[in-house]
């Protein structure tokens, strides 16, 4: 079963803003074994629309589109669909409801008008989907056996009306082949690399077993897609493809990883096992803090950080020694596994995390060579900490030993 994905707006297409309603919307098919066709952007122009949706309509089995449902003029959506399907606009009392029920509770300071009214006009042939964040209507028309689902281009309203009102309704509507992803995530070894240690492997997989090489960041991610009519034969069968896997290089795998990121894994090892984490950051400025503090209930495990971003503030606030800043340099293993020890005792955590290093563009308070880090873990039993080199772009130095900091810690609990 195929579907399409329409974005329209020129915020997109200029640059603006970044598409990441496709990225979650995709995700949410692929679970239920709706293969995306295609993503396709277009401006906010009638008869740009009117193609697209054409297009679609002889690809796929379900179109959703995002985007274009505001008040304004320039939100033409509602009125491109009706002209689509050869319909008018009906006002939803539902709807209107709803919209005048938001603006009495939550925007008091402006008084509804009639524009804002206009929300609750929808095409008459289309099966209205309650959006319980905004006052822009999902909307779902049927046509020749093909779904068309326009959804509010803002992304937590999208979100919420994806996982609550269109998911459903696709299980209940469509019947749907099972897809099946497991992705095994190795650390240590290059893409290709690996793909010569485990090219008869990958010969023989079955033809409904796809493997793809999702390098990133210092990590090679190997994913097997399977895709068939029954579940239980998938994950049987996906299963006995990867215990031949790990004997070829199970020595660099770190895991598997089912639809979950690292600091998803280290926040159920740290909430299973009811253990506490804090961390010291300087040139990774509060990216780690940031990546798990965005999880639910993150108040559980996570207890602060301190961004010593400066030297002083190492010395000041952290209580990292002058003298060991003089010896041994601010990036250096001994400043790191100060900083880890002090902010684990700051908190009184059972772990902590800690990174010095030069991400450039200058050497800054170090003579190190750009893209040195240090990272250190403090633990109930010691610290240590542990020198990288992560190249010599900025951005990426960042990314790639925020990554490292979470899989050292990740190794670290698991020990237990």
């Amino acid at each position: 079963m195929l579907a399409e994905i329409i974005t329209i707006g020129d915020e997109i297409l200029i640059g603006q803003i970044v598409d990441t309603n496709s990225v979650f919307i995709s995700k949410e098919l692929n679970k239920i074994g709706v293969s995306v066709y295609q993503i396709t952007s277009i401006q906010d122009d009638k008869e740009h629309i009117l193609q697209a949706l054409e297009d679609a309509k002889k690809r796929v089995q379900v179109v959703i589109i995002t985007g274009g449902l505001g008040p304004t003029k320039d939100d033409i959506t509602k009125h491109t669909l009706c002209e689509f399907f050869n319909d008018t606009l009906v006002e939803d009392a539902s709807v209107l409801a709803h919209v005048e029920e938001l603006f009495k509770k939550y925007i008091t300071s402006t008084p509804i008008s009639d524009i804002n009214r206009k929300q609750a006009l929808v095409p008459s042939k289309a099966t209205v989907l309650h959006n319980a964040f905004g006052t822009a209507p999902g909307m779902w028309i049927q046509e020749d056996g093909v779904a068309f689902v326009s959804l509010p281009g803002v992304p937590y309203e999208m979100k919420n009306l994806m996982t609550d009102k269109v998911i459903p309704k696709i299980i209940s509507d469509f019947n749907r082949p099972f897809i099946l992803h497991r992705t095994v995530v190795t650390y240590g070894l290059g893409e290709s690399a690996i793909a010569e240690k485990i090219e008869d492997w990958e010969n023989n997989l079955p033809a409904f077993i796809k493997l793809a090489y999702l390098p990133n960041l210092g990590k090679v991610r190997l994913r097997l897609s399977a895709k068939g009519p029954d579940k239980q034969e998938l994950e049987d069968r996906v299963e006995a493809e990867l215990k031949k896997l790990y004997p070829l290089i199970g020595d660099i795998i770190y895991g598997t990883e089912d639809e979950e990121t690292l600091e998803q894994v280290v926040a159920k090892l740290l909430t299973a096992k009811n253990l506490t984490l804090s961390t010291a950051e300087s040139f990774t400025g509060g990216k780690i803090a940031e990546q798990l503090t965005a999880l639910p209930g993150a108040s559980a495990y996570f207890k602060g950080s301190v961004v010593s971003y400066a030297t002083e503030a190492k010395i000041n606030v952290l209580k990292v020694p002058r003298d060991v800043i003089v010896t041994y340099s601010v990036v250096s293993a001994e400043v790191a596994k100060e900083m880890a020890e002090n902010v684990r005792h700051l908190f009184k955590t059972h772990y902590a995390i800690a990174t010095t290093g030069n991400a450039g563009p200058t050497k800054g308070d170090s003579d190190a060579e750009i893209g040195t880090v240090f990272i250190a873990i403090a633990t109930p039993s010691g610290v240590y900490a542990q020198e990288f080199n992560m190249g010599n772009h900025r951005e990426r130095i960042v990314e790639k030993s925020v990554n490292k900091a979470l899989e050292l810690l990740q190794k670290e609990i698991s020990k237990i």
